[in-house]
C-alpha cells in the first residue's frame, strides 16, 4: 500500500481526538456540563474533516503530490464517523437516551431537522465510498459525491443556528468554505496547475 505511513499518521490523529475529549470528560475537566461540550466538540470535528476532506484535491494539484488523495476517502469516512458519534452524543447527553423525543425535538427545533438532513448526505456518501460502489454506480457515482458540496453548506447553517453567539468562530469556517469552493472552479483549478508548474521550474533552475 503506498503511503502507508502517512496514511496511519492520519487515521492516528483522526482516532486520538475523541479519544482526549473522552479522557478530559473522565476527568471532569469539561466543565460543568461535559456532555454538551462533547456534542459541540464532535460536530465541529465533522466540519473540519469534512474541509479538509475538500481540501485534498485542491492541495494535489498545487503540490502534484499523490499522499493528498491517497487520504481523503480516509478523511471523508473520519468525517461520517465524527457526525455519528455527534448524534450519538446528542441523543444520549441532551435528550437523555429518550428516543421518542427526538420526533418532537425535529419539528421545534429547525438546526436540528438541517442537521438531521446534513448527517443523512454524510451517511449516503460513506455507505457508496468502497470501491465496489464506484463500480456499481458508474458515471452516476461522481454525480451523488459532488453531495458534498450542499452538504457542506448544509453543516454550515446548521452550526450557525447552535452557535450564534460565537459567529466569529462561524465566519471563519463559512471563510474557509468558500475558498475551497472557489478552488474547483475550472479557472482556478488550472490556475492551481500553472502554480505547480512555475514552482516545478524554478526548482529545476536551481
Amino acid at each position: 500500500m503506498r503511503y502507508r505511513w502517512w496514511r496511519l499518521a492520519v487515521f492516528v490523529s483522526a482516532l486520538s481526538v475523541p479519544l482526549y475529549w473522552l479522557y478530559l470528560a473522565w476527568q471532569f475537566a469539561l466543565g460543568p456540563d461535559p456532555g454538551k461540550v462533547l456534542v459541540d466538540n464532535l460536530g465541529q470535528g465533522a466540519l473540519v474533516l469534512l474541509l479538509l476532506t475538500l481540501s485534498m484535491t485542491p492541495l494535489q494539484r498545487l503540490t502534484g503530490w499523490g499522499g493528498w488523495l491517497a487520504v481523503r476517502r480516509q478523511l471523508g469516512l473520519w468525517c461520517f464517523t465524527y457526525g455519528l458519534l455527534h448524534l450519538a452524543s446528542y441523543l444520549y447527553f441532551l435528550l437523555g437516551g429518550e428516543l421518542s423525543r427526538l420526533g418532537g425535538e425535529l419539528l421545534e427545533r429547525p438546526y436540528i431537522l438541517v442537521g438531521a438532513l446534513g448527517f443523512s448526505g454524510l451517511a449516503a456518501l460513506a455507505m457508496t465510498s468502497s470501491k465496489w460502489s464506484m463500480r456499481r454506480l458508474g458515471k452516476r457515482w461522481k454525480a451523488l459525491h459532488r453531495l458534498i458540496y450542499p452538504i457542506v453548506i448544509i453543516v454550515l447553517l446548521h452550526m450557525l443556528w447552535v452557535v450564534r453567539s460565537d459567529s466569529a468562530r462561524w465566519f471563519l469556517y463559512a471563510g474557509i468554505t468558500a475558498v475551497l469552493l472557489l478552488l474547483r472552479v475550472p479557472v482556478m483549478a488550472t490556475a492551481l496547475a500553472s502554480v505547480r508548474g512555475r514552482m516545478k521550474a524554478r526548482t529545476k533552475l536551481k
